[in-house]
């Protein structure tokens, strides 16, 4: 069993045996690829792959009518948040007002359900009718190629990784947060203190606080924190070289990013687009797109799969300079 199966079934601790008995006889050509288990109640037994759609019946096997699934009761769903939650809502009641809780392995398991509301903030949530548990996966070498684009001598260029939902972002930049805390020897690049804002707990997957992932050994992580305020946190209290952040996208997010970048401090982040022709029409990250602050564009895709370095830019010139 290769690293990245065995990383995929550590969700089985997090399943009822009902549903456990069903998902672990699954091939391990499944596990490789497996990205998402989709619970709801009533509804099939469905897991998403990296390529296609998966239904399962009763018996673990891969069926490919609806009818002929496993139809996944209530029963299961408590069961699994019992499971989750260590029998114990309220000791995540802050991560359900997020929609998700994290678990060992970084792996992350979005609920949703009825919220009940407090003015504008959700205070809890209950009456759950749907959980879909996200395999969290590390690539370590995926920004490999990318690294020589990044850096100039000792720094690091201010860049955006840019891509659609479901093509790496996230796998992209905890790489590049990893190699440019550990160095890249064969580049003659050191090491840099990293600041980085996991306001999703995706990038360090940290289970109690603890990172589960690979980011680095100067990396300080700051978990389940808004991007905007992290960053000025980390600004004040760690003294990093260089800040990491995951899709900014909120008008504070990029006043934020300015003052990091004004304080002389390396930016990195992603953003959704589908191109950059898109990138460059969004209202919120147009205006600092035409101050040219980023220095490297880094387009994602799947024509290879997910995770496909399809194009860097130089941010400044807007001239393609390379690919994956």
């Amino acid at each position: 069993m290769n690293r990245e199966t065995q990383t995929a079934r550590g969700i089985l601790n997090y399943v009822p045996p009902s549903l456990r008995s069903l998902l672990e006889g699954l091939p391990d050509s499944v596990w490789c690829e497996l990205e998402e288990v989709r619970l709801r109640v009533n509804r099939p037994l469905l897991i998403n792959l990296t390529s296609k759609e998966l239904l399962v019946d009763r018996r673990g096997q891969v069926v490919g009518k609806p009818g002929a699934a496993y139809l996944v009761t209530a029963d299961d769903l408590v069961r699994t948040l019992q499971l989750v939650t260590g029998s114990s809502l309220y000791a995540v009641e802050e991560e359900l007002r997020s929609g998700y809780v994290t678990v060992s392995g970084g792996h992350r398991v979005g609920i949703v359900g009825r919220t009940v509301m407090d003015g504008d903030r959700i205070q809890t949530m209950k009456q759950f009718t749907g959980i879909n548990v996200r395999i969290s996966r590390e690539v370590t070498g995926a920004a490999d190629t990318l690294m020589p684009y990044l850096l100039d001598g000792l720094r690091v260029r201010h860049t955006l990784i840019v891509s659609p939902p479901g093509c790496g972002k996230t796998t992209i930049l905890r790489d590049v947060a990893r190699l440019v805390s550990d160095g890249v020897a064969s580049l003659g690049f050191p090491g840099l203190t990293v600041g980085l804002v996991d306001e999703r707990s995706e990038l360090a997957g940290c289970y109690r606080g603890v990172p589960q992932r690979d980011v680095g050994l100067r990396t300080d992580v700051l978990d389940a924190c808004p991007k905007a305020l992290g960053m000025f946190i980390l600004l004040r209290a760690m003294a990093p070289r260089v800040i990491v952040t995951d899709e900014i996208g909120r008008t504070e997010d990029v006043s934020a990013l300015e003052e990091v970048i004004n304080a002389g401090v390396t930016i990195i982040s992603t953003a959704h687009a589908a191109s950059l022709d898109e990138l460059l029409h969004r209202p919120v990250l147009k205006n600092i797109l035409a101050m040219k602050v980023f220095e490297r564009l880094v387009m994602l895709g799947r024509s290879r799969g997910p995770g496909t370095i399809e194009k860097i830019v130089n941010g400044q010139t807007m001239r393609v300079i390379g690919s994956g």
